[in-house]
Order: structure tokens, then C-alpha cells, then sequence
């Protein structure tokens, strides 16, 4: 219950108390109420204020109304068509001589519980994580459109592509022009070679069913591989899709892309590919000697080094 309503039944419970010691007529001038007033709420008090509480002044009856013939006529044409839409039933109710608006037909049919009830949803359990136990057992791919308002020339699109290690968070990074399953292919053999130079031997790339790096959702080029899958397939690299609309999957390189944009893309411009690739690489450097609490306060690079 509000303030208000409780400071409103206070004030009406102290009327009542100064009513009953004092008299009507006496409380009506002191509380500047009307005496039909105080006999209204005398007639309701019983002692306590919740007896005091205003009720609601809804009318419990209406001068249009649905008859018991109308409601009768609603059910039994509900009953017999349970999949009829509200517009088509009320057609059909006019034929029978039903004269009210679909707007009364919709709140009496809410009202008597006729509109079928949505079947629940069965509730979404997440199959637990696989937690990694080696560096290189699975990267994360993913690509981020450069914001527009980073590039000077507005001729050029780029493109970052992202390479994470899910074990260590050791990250690789790829400037490039477009985003299609050529520098996708471009980009899966330079993390391959940047990785080994660590001492990782990349076995498992996970990526979204975006085109770039899969047919998979194309109507024409379904059982066709990309470049992509045809690249990690000589290099000897299993390909993971996610699930569709589910971009959590690949949370650890979305989260990535997010505190790139609050680091990187916030503060910095670029003219040219050349340039983007030049600052991306600082970058890159800097983010892989940056302390992460999932490894204990490590940097990727110091946490790479104990297992390599």
C-alpha cells in the first residue's frame, strides 16, 4: 500500500476517533468535512483502519452490457471454431445477430478466458562450457567492421579480423579491405604461422555461419566449401561452427571486439589500409600484455610462456 493511501486512512481514523468522543456536527467543523461525509466512512469503521481503506468504484453492473444470450452465442461459436481469428468470429457473429463493437467482443472474450492460451516455452538450459586445457585446442575467429567515423576517406571499408586463443586469450589480429572468405583464408594462415612462431599448434578454429567463412545457410552454394573451410582442411584444422543467432558461443572474441572499441577504435583514425594495419599491430601488441583476472592477473603473453 502507497504513502499517501496510508496517510488518507490515518486522517480518516482520526476523524472517526474525535466523531465518536465528540459528536458529528463538532468533528465536522474541526476537519472541515461534511457530516455526510463522516456517516459515510462511520457506517464502514469498525475500529481498525483498514476498515478505512477506499474501495474500488467500479459499477458491478452496466445498462449495455453482454446479455446471457450474447454470452451464450460467444461460447458456443468459440466452441465450435477454437482456431477462428477474432475478426472472422465476430463476422460471424453479426450474421447471428450480434450487434456490439470488436472491441467489447475482444474484452468480454478476454474476460471469460476464451482466447487460447500461448503453450509455455520450454526454458533454454546451456550445455556447460568446455574449458580448454591446452593453448591452441580452440581459437576463436571472428571479424569487426571498422566504425565509420574511424576512417578518413570514405571511399574505404575496413575490417578486423580476430584470432583468439580460448586457453591463453592470446589474440591475433588482421587489417584487411573486405570481408569475404578470401581474407578469411588469408587471415586463417597467418594466425596459423603466428601462433607456431609461440610454440601453438592451432587444431580447432571456431567461427559464426557468417559467408565469409561458410555456405552453410546458402541456397545455391550449400554443399560447396569456401576457401575457408578448404584452407583449414589442408592445413590440417577442424572447423567448429556455432550455433546460428547465437553469438555468446563465441563470447571470449566478442567480448574482444567490445574492449577494442573501448580502447582502440575510441581514440584512433585511419587514412589508409597501410596505416590501420600499422596501428592495429601496436595495438594488438599492447592488448596481449594487458593483465586478465581470468588468468590470474596474467597478461596472455606471460600466462602463453608457462606452457609453452
Amino acid at each position: 500500500m502507497s504513502k499517501s493511501i496510508t496517510q488518507d486512512m490515518a486522517y480518516r481514523q482520526s476523524l472517526m476517533k474525535y466523531a465518536e468522543k465528540y459528536g458529528v456536527s463538532r468533528a465536522s467543523r474541526k476537519y472541515n468535512k461534511s457530516r455526510s461525509y463522516i456517516y459515510f466512512w462511520k457506517a464502514r469503521w469498525d475500529g481498525t483502519v483498514e476498515s478505512l481503506v477506499c474501495q474500488s468504484r467500479r459499477p458491478h453492473s452496466h445498462p449495455n452490457q453482454h446479455t446471457e444470450a450474447e454470452l451464450k452465442l460467444i461460447r458456443d461459436m468459440r466452441r465450435r471454431n477454437p482456431d477462428l481469428g477474432m475478426v472472422e468470429l465476430w463476422h460471424r457473429l453479426r450474421k447471428r445477430g450480434y450487434t456490439r463493437r470488436p472491441e467489447s467482443l475482444f474484452r468480454v472474450m478476454r474476460k471469460l478466458g476464451l482466447f487460447r492460451q500461448p503453450k509455455p516455452k520450454q526454458p533454454y538450459t546451456p550445455k556447460p562450457y568446455e574449458q580448454m586445457i591446452y593453448p591452441g585446442q580452440r581459437v576463436q575467429v571472428d571479424v569487426k567492421v571498422v566504425p565509420r567515423s574511424c576512417i578518413t576517406d570514405p571511399e574505404l571499408k575496413l575490417f578486423q579480423y580476430t584470432a583468439i586463443d580460448e586457453f591463453t586469450r592470446l589474440r591475433f589480429l588482421g587489417a584487411y579491405e573486405e570481408q569475404s572468405t578470401y581474407s578469411s583464408a588469408d587471415f586463417l594462415r597467418k594466425l596459423t604461422l603466428w601462433f607456431r612462431r609461440r610454440g601453438i599448434t592451432v587444431e580447432c578454429v571456431q567461427t559464426d555461419n557468417g559467408f565469409e567463412f561458410t555456405n552453410r545457410f546458402s541456397k545455391s552454394k550449400r554443399d560447396l566449401p569456401t576457401l575457408f573451410e578448404n584452407t583449414a582442411s589442408q592445413l590440417g584444422i577442424r572447423h567448429k561452427l556455432i550455433r546460428p543467432y547465437t553469438p555468446r558461443h563465441n563470447g571470449k572474441v566478442e567480448r574482444s571486439h567490445r574492449e577494442d572499441q573501448k580502447r582502440f577504435y575510441s581514440y584512433h583514425s585511419f587514412y589508409s589500409l597501410h596505416d590501420f594495419a600499422k596501428q592495429l599491430t601496436i595495438h594488438n601488441r599492447r592488448s596481449n600484455d594487458f593483465p586478465m583476472r581470468p588468468l590470474n592477473w596474467l597478461s596472455p603473453a606471460e600466462f602463453t610462456v608457462q606452457f609453452v
